[in-house]
């Protein structure tokens, strides 16, 4: 006979071990992928190319230091398998492929562990078709401080676009990141590279056109942004009244009357 305590729901055992077998389906039917960089925004459009190439879910960057970037995605072997495929080649691409690994069915511990994002693992695991944004995403990476600065001043200054946030990951590399339409963005970027050269070294620039949601909840975003305020309505000082102009009415006593006429 079983007894329970007070406010108390009993579990039914063979809900309970259901639930924990369909977890660990999931679990043992997961796996991660992994893809290194050297550079931040070479990461952010290796994990584009990643996401667009297969439906895996972007778990998020990995960012050891001296440079050193890793982009994490989970899902089913296969999609995930495809997906690395298509992230090794996009950084070979670009010259910055540092390694690349992928895992079938992760053990418990080692997620409990590492930053791979394990509390995802439900929201991974649910059907749901990525949506594409309209906007693009620029970013612009410089090895210096100074030199990331005046670079988003003068893209600010030079194009309709939104500076949304910063990186850094050691060894000096610093990235602005921005966003706006694709020629707005264009044309940002041209003129940052140049004022990024100017003022130090630029290291890289990339252009992600219709970012997939992980991709924008997975960079960096700034917690606050200014907002047009709305300007108070300037009222005269002095209001000049025009002259009113008097008008003459006629004489009724003159006016003849219909008996008259």
């Amino acid at each position: 006979m079983e007894s329970y305590r007070p406010g108390m729901v009993p579990q039914d055992p063979l809900t309970q071990h259901n639930a924990l077998g369909a977890r660990d389906h999931r679990r043992m039917q997961s796996s991660l992928g992994l893809v290194s960089t050297l550079s931040f925004p070479v990461i952010v459009s290796t994990a584009d190319a990643m996401l667009k190439s297969s439906g895996v879910t972007l778990i998020g960057f990995e960012k050891t230091g001296s440079g050193h970037c890793t982009a994490i995605v989970r899902g089913a072997t296969a999609e995930v398998r495809i997906a690395v495929q298509a992230g090794v080649e996009h950084a070979k691409r670009e010259g910055q492929l540092l390694s690349s690994l992928v895992i079938p069915r992760p053990f418990p511990n080692l997620e409990v562990i590492f930053p791979i994002g394990s509390h995802l693992l439900d929201e991974a695991s649910q059907p749901h078709r990525p949506r594409h944004s309209s906007h693009a995403v620029g970013l612009l990476e410089t090895r210096g401080f100074p030199a990331v600065v005046g670079a988003a001043d003068a893209m600010l200054k030079s194009a309709d676009i939104e500076l949304t946030g910063y990186e850094t990951i050691g060894a000096g590399l610093c990235t602005v990141i921005f966003r706006g339409r694709v020629a707005e963005v264009a044309m940002a970027l041209q003129v940052g590279m140049a004022e990024a050269q100017r003022i130090g070294e630029l290291v890289a620039v990339t252009i992600v056109t219709r970012p997939l949601e992980d991709l924008e909840r997975a960079l960096p975003f700034a917690s606050c942004s200014i907002e047009e305020q709305p300007q108070p309505l300037r009222l005269p000082i002095s209001v000049k009244e025009t002259e009113k102009e008097l008008v003459e009415l006629p004489d009724l006593r003159k006016l003849s009357s219909p008996k008259d006429l």
